[in-house]
This record gives C-alpha cells, sequence and structure tokens, in this order.
C-alpha cells in the first residue's frame, strides 16, 4: 500500500490525484512493475530492485530508495493531519489538478495555505476527526494552563501562539503567574487544569511537603539544563565559592532543583547552605532588580534571568548548571492525579501537545522562530536578543566574553524515575521530609513515563528503553538503587 495520494497538497510540484498519465517517480516505479509500501520500502520486485543497476531503475532513482515526492509520515496522526489538508484543498479547486498546482505556483505555498487558513477551520477539523476514529471524544476543550515566564516553559507556551494546542482540539487559556507558590495554589485550587512546575513540586505536593497532599503527576519533563548561577559584576574577584560566606543568594522556589543544585553546589566546596550562606526565595522576574538593588549578591535561577542581569550589566555567569550536571532535569508539565482521570482524553490530546511541542522547540533550528514566538508581553516580556541568546547558546557571559553551548538549554520530555529518586535524596538530605522513603515507588506513581514513552511511540519518537539510570554529579556518582547510602555519603546534610 502507498501513500502518495498524500503529498503536499500545498506543494504546487506534486500530483494529488497520480492518474494513468502522472509522470511522478513513484508512478514510473509502478508502472514498471515496482511497488512502495506504506514507509516508501520496496513491497514489489525487492530482489530485481538490490541486484539491478541504478540506471535500470525509473528517471534514475537508485535500488532501495524512496521516489523524491512519496509522503512518508512519522506517526498516523501525522498521516490524517495531511489527509484532511488534502481533502479540502481538492474541494476547493472541485478537484481540478491542473487549477490547484496552477494557483499555488502563482501565489506560493505559504501564501496560499495561509489564506485558506483563514477561512476553514483545519485546525478542529483535524481535531474532529481525530475524535470520530477512535482516539476519543474531549470532555473538556477550554483549559487553563498556567506558567512562569521562563525559558524553561518554552514548549507549554509556544504550544499556544504556534498551534499545538489547537492542532489536538483544544482551546488552552496560558496563564502568566508570577511564582511557583501561586502556581502550586491554584494547582491545589483546580483553577489551574494543569500548569508549569518544577519538577521537584509534584512530589512535595502529593507528599503532603510544604502544602496539603494531594496526587499530582508529572508526565512530561519540559527541560533538560538551562539554569545558572550568576552573580553581582561586584564579586568578579569572587570566583571561588569558599569566598561567598555570608553571601545571599536567590532561588524562585524551595521545591526546586535551582535550590537543591545551589546547595549541591556550595555543601561540595565546603559550605553548609544553611549556616555560611542566606538563601532566599525570590520570583523569578524580580531576580535582576534584586540583584541591582543589592539585596542579592547572586541567584541560581531559570532563564532568561540569568542572561538579562548580563543585558543589564549588573551581573555575570558565574557556571551553567549543565556543568554541575550534564542534562539535569528542571522545569515540567503536571496536572492533579483526578483531573488525569476525570478528563482522559482531554488529558491524552493536551499530553500529546506538550509532547510536539517538547520535541519541536529541541530542535536547534526551531530556536529562533521560538524565540520570536515567547517573546512578547503576554508571555515571557523579554527583549527577542536575551531569548535567543539563551535558546540559541550563543551568548554574552558578563566576563567579555561570548560562549557558544548549544545545550545550554536542552528539551527532553521523558520523565525518568531515576531523576525523581535523586530529588528525593536531596528533599531528605536537607531536611524537607523525614522518615522512612519509599524512593522509587514515589517517583513511579508521579512521573509517568509509561504515558511519556507511549504517547512519544505514537507521535514517531523514541522513548528511551528504561526510566532508571546513574548519574554523575560534579565527579560524585549516584545510584540509584542505593539512595540511603547516598544521603549519608555527604559530610554536609541535615540529620
Amino acid at each position: 500500500m502507498s501513500y502518495k495520494s498524500l503529498d503536499d497538497p500545498f506543494n504546487p510540484n506534486t500530483s494529488l490525484k497520480h492518474e494513468a498519465s502522472c509522470d511522478c517517480p513513484l508512478c514510473q516505479c509502478e508502472s514498471q512493475g515496482v511497488a512502495f509500501d506504506a514507509m516508501g520500502l520496496e513491497l514489489h520486485h525487492e530482489q530485481m530492485l538490490r541486484t539491478a543497476p541504478e540506471s535500470a531503475t525509473p528517471q534514475g532513482i537508485s535500488p532501495n530508495r524512496r521516489p523524491v515526492d512519496e509522503a512518508v509520515f512519522a506517526s498516523a496522526e501525522e498521516m490524517m493531519d495531511r489527509a484532511i489538508e488534502s481533502a479540502v484543498v481538492r474541494s476547493v479547486f472541485g478537484h481540478n489538478e491542473m487549477s490547484r498546482r496552477s494557483f499555488l505556483g502563482l501565489l506560493g505555498a505559504g501564501s496560499a495555505a495561509a489564506l485558506l487558513g483563514s477561512i476553514f477551520p483545519m485546525d478542529q477539523a483535524k481535531a474532529a476527526l481525530k475524535e470520530s476514529m477512535g482516539m476519543g471524544k474531549l470532555e473538556k476543550t477550554k483549559l487553563n494552563v498556567g506558567f512562569v515566564p521562563i525559558t524553561c516553559a518554552t514548549p507549554i507556551i509556544m504550544a499556544h501562539p504556534m498551534g499545538f494546542y489547537s492542532k489536538y482540539g483544544l482551546d488552552v487559556n496560558v496563564i502568566k503567574t508570577a511564582g511557583w507558590a501561586v502556581a502550586r495554589d491554584k494547582s491545589l485550587a483546580n483553577e489551574y487544569d494543569a500548569a508549569h512546575m518544577l519538577t521537584p513540586m509534584p512530589l512535595a505536593m502529593s507528599m503532603g511537603a510544604g502544602s496539603t497532599a494531594k496526587p499530582f503527576i508529572m508526565p512530561a519533563v519540559e527541560n533538560i539544563n538551562g539554569q545558572a548561577i550568576v552573580l553581582h559584576v561586584d564579586h568578579k574577584d569572587k570566583r571561588d565559592p569558599k569566598q561567598w560566606k555570608g553571601f545571599k543568594f536567590g532561588v524562585p522556589f524551595e521545591y526546586s532543583m535551582h535550590n537543591f543544585l545551589l546547595r549541591y553546589y556550595v555543601a561540595e566546596h565546603g559550605l553548609d547552605p544553611d549556616k555560611d550562606i542566606q538563601i532566599r526565595v525570590v520570583p523569578p522576574p524580580e531576580m535582576v532588580a534584586n540583584l541591582r538593588a543589592g539585596n542579592l549578591d547572586g541567584y541560581l535561577s531559570p532563564d532568561p534571568f540569568n542572561q538579562r542581569a548580563v543585558w543589564e550589566k549588573v551581573g555575570f555567569i558565574h557556571t551553567l548548571t549543565k556543568d554541575i550536571w550534564e542534562g539535569h532535569p528542571c522545569c515540567a508539565f503536571a496536572c492533579s492525579q483526578e483531573f488525569a482521570d476525570t478528563h482522559p482524553n482531554t488529558y491524552g490530546a493536551l499530553l500529546r501537545a506538550i509532547i510536539d511541542a517538547t520535541h519541536y522547540s529541541a530542535k536547534q533550528e526551531n530556536r529562533k522562530e521560538i524565540a520570536a514566538a515567547i517573546a512578547p508581553k503576554n508571555y515571557l516580556n523579554q527583549p527577542v536578543p536575551v531569548i535567543e541568546q539563551v535558546l540559541t547558546g550563543r551568548y554574552a557571559d558578563g566576563l567579555g566574553g561570548v560562549q557558544s553551548v548549544p545545550n545550554r538549554i536542552d528539551f527532553d520530555p521523558f520523565p525518568w524515575h531515576s531523576m525523581g529518586v535523586w530529588i528525593l535524596t536531596q528533599m531528605k538530605r536537607w531536611g524537607y521530609i523525614e522518615g522512612d522513603v519509599n524512593y522509587q515507588q514515589i517517583a513511579e506513581q508521579v512521573y509517568l513515563a509509561g504515558d511519556t514513552a507511549k504517547i512519544m511511540k505514537e507521535l514517531g519518537y523514541e522513548p528511551p528503553t528504561k526510566t532508571y539510570a546513574n548519574y554523575t554529579i560534579m565527579g560524585k556518582e549516584f545510584d540509584y538503587t542505593q539512595p540511603e547510602a547516598y544521603i549519608n555519603s555527604f559530610a554536609i546534610r541535615r540529620g
């Protein structure tokens, strides 16, 4: 079976009908007895093509290669989207291929697609078809999703202006939120259907650490890496953390990777984070102002506020957190277990949109486009060059240099259970939780790697084949099977 009829309907150089007179490479192959399956692999006469010289194949198509105009899809959903686009375009032109190709040749594919999209609800049609084909009717389409305005939330934010929510039939109101205490409280009160959270938050909320206990789930990580330790420009001569005694540092929330990474970093340099320095909770948008005012000597913060401090010449980047732990998780997409249970189809559609947007964000070639999309006032409210420096990894460091670190921030939705175990060890190390902790059980209840893997496969992405791994952090190995031994290995800890 071939999907040659699902070629790009906005491309004037391809035929959508493939009639007997069609001269496209695929039809020429079939006219000579060579058929292709859905993924473009030869279905018939495979042995003949494998041994035949390249000149023996139609129009110079080499053996075991796809015809140039064949439609190949990464997933069933992508194929359905193309089918709808093709049907609509054919209908508009009365199934007249000559008219379609002539019109598109004059106007251009992009302009034609935009014009058609302005008069026909393409996204709604795609969502309706998916419902009718067994993906389930959405119990709720209008959703409130909270976000804190930082680059870690890139997939959650850009999914709005770039159409990832509407692609899955959702009308999402993305709500800018001042900080994570507010995000937590609004989520607990069901004012938010889902929210951008820090990876430790669903664990803490489910356990009742710092709030009322309520089961929350985290089916997707948003970003990995993407943070930095920033110091005031007056401290350029204090690059050794041993010189930081008495410093005041900001972190965005107690139950944050920022807090736990800062504590880990200074403790590895011999400082007790509860005795030798002060750690204050400061909402990310207020970090730069507090640094300028002298209320903070530094902070471990999400971007773009690290780069914004450099932009405003009040701070410099001491170190990226990726250099503390390469590939560490930071922010995530989370919701209550109640929401997922009550609205399973909506939950599935929302998770598909988030995972799809996260993989789009992971591609370097998309980063500048995304920076422009999330810069406006209703999203990050930051200069585009500041966001570009973060997302592309080419940035001024505030020390007179320009660095190129493409993975300064990256995006990977898979919620490793071992990451949850590490976070729980740090919560216990510093006294945020006490007593016996079933680390793996809690991580597996909250971090829904199974849901993520299933949808990644549906969308054509390859999930990891396991959910646990060991990590090396500042030269020290974390063995997820020995969490208590790991905690006890630290000289500086509580209890």
